[in-house]
């Protein structure tokens, strides 16, 4: 059977620096790995953070370790390989887990927001809306909707004839669309319709949401003022850090030929460490709940 392969030109000096990319890979994935881990941990075992905005908290940090799953493995392979080559249905598959995931990233940031906005807003009836019920529903959503969504892409690519065998990056993104010699205008139409549905909607609907809970904490005392800055302001981090990642797979894809390939190595890099890596801090440090429990194990831990 023949299979097609696709060559990964977006390293830069790898025969010079190749250890160097190695070890700095390895301790970036191992501290992903443990970061997020940890806070998930602590939220499954200690029973006063079974609460619904914990569960989201850790389906988020489960979600960024998936991410970094996606693309770590094969990455730590090929800075150790003479050739960085990948076949193309291995690419799109790659291609399918990054988008499922960066929007289902976006999608829990939504179902947080949508929880905050009930806590504050609504107290008297947040266990009555927040129930077991409706979070697993929002969790479910959350994953399904971007998976049904980018496998109609990545099937109507899957018969795309390709043209070029060079990819100008680490791993396989929407830089994949340049290799092909047609680009369908069905998909790519339906390309924007993905984006405004687990990207630009969601952002949109959070933007608003946490408006509207600043706007009632405003005017409302001290308590739900202090309430809405310690549990909405770790949200609105995450949602700025991952906008970036969002914007940084734009300028890669867009600029593809006027970007230099330091700078697109830089950028891709970037893409794929801040966010699994700040998420955990973020929350780790910001949640007060989650703070303590954390603050107890290291005390512990000495």
């Amino acid at each position: 059977m023949n299979v097609t392969y696709i060559t990964l030109d977006g390293y830069v000096e790898l025969e010079k620096y190749r250890f160097v990319y190695f070890v700095i890979m390895l301790i970036g994935y191992i501290l992903i790995l443990c970061s997020n881990s940890t806070i998930v941990c602590l939220i499954v075992i200690h029973k006063n953070l079974h609460e619904p905005m914990y569960i989201f908290i850790a389906a988020l940090l489960i979600n960024s370790a998936l991410f970094s799953t996606g693309v770590y493995p094969k990455l730590l392979i090929d800075v150790l390989s003479e050739k960085q080559v990948i076949s193309f249905p291995a690419c799109l598959f790659q291609v399918y887990v990054f988008y499922s995931l960066s929007g289902s990233e976006f999608l829990l940031l939504a179902a947080m927001a949508f929880d905050r906005y009930v806590s504050i807003c609504k107290p008297l009836q947040y266990h009555t809306i927040m129930r077991k019920t409706t979070v697993s529903v929002f969790l479910v959503l959350s994953w399904l909707i971007p998976f049904c969504h980018l496998a109609v892409t990545v099937i109507g690519n899957a018969n795309q004839k390709l043209c070029s065998f060079n990819l100008k990056g680490m791993f396989c993104n929407n830089l994949l669309n340049y290799t092909f010699c047609v680009s369908s205008r069905g998909l790519l139409i339906f390309g924007l319709v993905i984006l405004f549905n687990i990207s630009l909607l969601p952002m949109f609907f959070i933007l608003f949401t946490y408006t509207v809970i600043l706007i009632i904490a405003y005017r409302s005392c001290r308590e739900v003022r202090k309430k809405a800055a310690q549990t909405c302001l770790p949200h609105l981090l995450v949602l700025i850090n991952y906008s970036f990642l969002l914007t940084f797979d734009t300028i890669i894809v867009r600029l593809e030929s006027d970007i230099s390939k330091i700078a697109r190595f830089v950028i891709m890099l970037q893409m794929i460490t801040y966010n699994p890596l700040c998420n955990p801090i973020i929350y780790g440090l910001k949640i007060t709940e989650i703070y303590k429990h954390l603050k107890r194990l290291f005390i512990k831990t000495r």
